[in-house]
């Protein structure tokens, strides 16, 4: 064994401290939860089962060869364990091979990822750096040596036995359902697992499976699909059909907002002033979910346009473009609407100039159809007011009935913003973020009263039914210590999890205002838009449930695993009763887990297999 490690102390060192560094960095950056001692035992062994396969092909090199190869997978690795790391500060996420499709994007996300890189992340590559010094000043301290295979089979088939019994006991408890599974959308456990560099031969098999699904799937796919959706099927409320019948149709995607700041206060301001005078003259939903997956703006868009989940690696507006879909654009089109979408970002953002086509748009404004300055633009571009004014010379012209989305801009991370638009001061925590998020939410809040007087002024608000939500979270997990001390609570997972819910207002000028406490998310938007403006369900593939309906059931799944009902939250591999909010037996949860991992298995399957086609 001395001998051994003499010989091959390069090999020993790049394996030993990859292997403790993956450890370290999952157990306490990945916020990974272990219930038992087995859990713990895999979570331990199972990055080694790919290093060492990696590591051991290695010593088969000449010597020359050994040296860079040992160097470079460990700088190669180094690097996928940081950006992971960096990425789950604020998106609580792992990144998949899907997402690599949208590393175009990549230019929009400077101030982000900048905001994300903290001085003490060189801690991730010291090891790098400290045996690239000595192969490079010492190369003796570090020796390599060539292995052959036929002499040393006792050698590599330890190696391999090692492997073998890693991924056997990783399969110990793998969950019962192999097709949910396969659709995974619970990171977590698959990092817990089979460690971070298992998760992307993992995500290489989910990406090489559901590439074929298309070319396989078949028109009988949608027996079981159409069993479940009429299972759960519940019919809207007949009294709100057509009661905006005709009108013209504007949604809203407030950037990052939550629903937190709803009624809330810093130093007795009011943080959403208008958005809180216009809940109490329109419908409010206060227990509405984000279900957005990796996708996050256009994942948002995606189910109020299609009634469908979002896919759960990657976002569906990158990967299945070319898919058929019953757009909500597309149908109102057929009802004599006029489409169009306004956001003031380049019109290849997140494939928005293909997609839109494919939902059914008629047009898009982009970015080229804004006058963007300096002096007018913030973070990720024109500032939301800016946006709402020159929108409205569009606006204003545009054949009635119309159709028209915006997306606000300016409540994005980082959350900057120039003093002089600040209308409101900013919070004081150990957050930045947090600070600096209460000045932006505030900013579009008022951006949105502005476009509603415009709308007045032009004599268009009387006669448009204005949809208002949140796209997605805007304060990560790891703020969870300042919202603690905002809200006056401990955030635990309980909690995190009511911070998943964003506002959703629809207002109807002329129509009382109502507070609904149903849970819900995105996906049951489209079905309660259709039936105000009466429009009937069939044909319609709809997973969600009008909001109005007297008989829906409260329900919501969400991508990162979480399910919510009424009685029931199951989170964080824990069962919670809603009305203690204390953790409760697991079988308690086991009928909602089990209708929304078959929910996100079916949605998913017909994005994958384009079975609308067959439709």
């Amino acid at each position: 064994m001395r001998t051994f490690f003499h010989n091959h102390r390069l090999f020993i060192l790049c394996l030993l401290t990859l292997w403790l560094k993956t450890f370290i960095v999952s157990a306490f950056v990945f916020q990974v939860t272990i219930s038992n001692i087995l859990q713990a035992i895999v979570f331990i062994l199972n990055p080694l089962s790919f290093i060492l396969v990696f590591f051991t092909i290695g010593l088969l090199f000449y010597e020359k060869v050994q040296r860079w190869y040992f160097t470079i997978l460990l700088l190669l690795l180094s690097i996928t364990l940081y950006s992971n790391a960096v990425y789950f500060r604020e998106f609580t996420d792992i990144i998949t091979l899907p997402m690599l499709v949208m590393s175009g994007n990549a230019g929009d996300l400077s101030t982000s990822v900048f905001e994300l890189i903290k001085w003490y992340d060189i801690l991730f590559f010291i090891d790098f750096i400290v045996f690239a010094l000595l192969l490079w000043k010492r190369p003796g301290l570090l020796p390599v040596t060539q292995l052959g295979f036929s002499k040393n089979r006792r050698l590599f088939a330890v190696a391999g036995v090692i492997v073998l019994v890693v991924i056997a006991l990783s399969q110990v408890e793998r969950p019962q359902n192999p097709e949910t599974m396969t659709h995974s959308f619970d990171r977590e456990g698959l990092i817990k697992r089979y460690g971070l560099y298992n998760f992307y031969v993992y995500d290489a098999f989910l990406h090489t499976r559901t590439a074929v699904l298309a070319v396989i799937s078949e028109e009988d796919d949608w027996e079981d699909i159409e069993d479940h959706l009429s299972q759960y099927r519940k019919p809207p409320n007949p009294e709100a059909f057509g009661i905006a019948e005709g009108k013209n149709v504007v949604f809203i995607s407030m950037e990052s907002i939550e629903s937190f700041v709803i009624g809330e206060t810093v130093n007795d301001e009011e943080i959403t002033p208008y958005l809180n005078e216009l809940i109490e003259d329109s419908y409010y939903f206060p227990n509405f979910y984000d279900q957005t997956g990796q996708g996050k703006t256009s994942d948002a868009e995606f189910m109020i346009n299609t009634g469908l989940y979002p896919v759960g690696r990657g976002a569906v507006f990158h990967t299945h473009t070319d898919n058929e879909y019953m757009g909500l654009p597309d149908m109102l089109r057929d009802e004599g609407y006029y489409t169009a979408s306004f956001h003031g970002n380049d019109r290849t953002f997140y494939n928005r100039d293909v997609m839109y086509g494919n939902l059914g748009y008629d047009y898009y404004y982009s970015k080229s159809y804004y006058d963007v300055t300096e002096e007018n633009s913030v973070g990720w571009g024109l500032k939301d007011i800016d946006f709402f004014e020159q929108s409205m010379d569009y606006v204003k012209d545009l054949p009635e009935p119309f159709y028209a989305t915006f997306l606000t801009l300016t409540n994005h991370f980082p959350y900057e913003l120039d003093e002089e638009d600040h209308f409101i001061e900013p919070y004081t925590s150990s957050s930045d973020i947090l600070n600096r998020y209460i000045p932006t939410v505030r900013y579009t809040d008022e951006a949105i009263r502005l476009f509603m007087e415009d709308m007045k002024e032009e004599g268009l608000y009387e006669d448009t039914i204005f949809v208002l939500y949140g796209d997605h979270y805007g304060i990560a997990e790891s703020h969870n210590e300042a919202m603690g001390e905002f809200l006056g609570k401990e955030i635990d997972p309980f909690e995190n999890t009511q911070l998943a819910r964003v506002p959703l207002i629809i207002h109807i000028p002329g129509q009382e205002g109502e507070e609904v406490d149903t849970v819900a998310g995105k996906v049951d938007i489209k079905p309660t838009i259709m039936n105000l403006l009466g429009i009937p369900e069939y044909p319609h593939v709809l997973f969600g449930t009008d909001l109005l309906s007297n008989q829906r059931e409260d329900f919501a799944v969400l991508r990162n695993g979480t399910i919510i009902s009424n009685e029931y939250m199951y989170t964080a591999e824990t069962c919670y009763d809603m009305e203690t909010k204390a953790p409760t037996t697991p079988e308690s949860c086991d009928p909602i887990r089990d209708r929304g991992e078959w929910e996100i298995f079916y949605s998913d399957s017909i994005i994958y297999g384009d079975l609308l086609r067959f439709r």
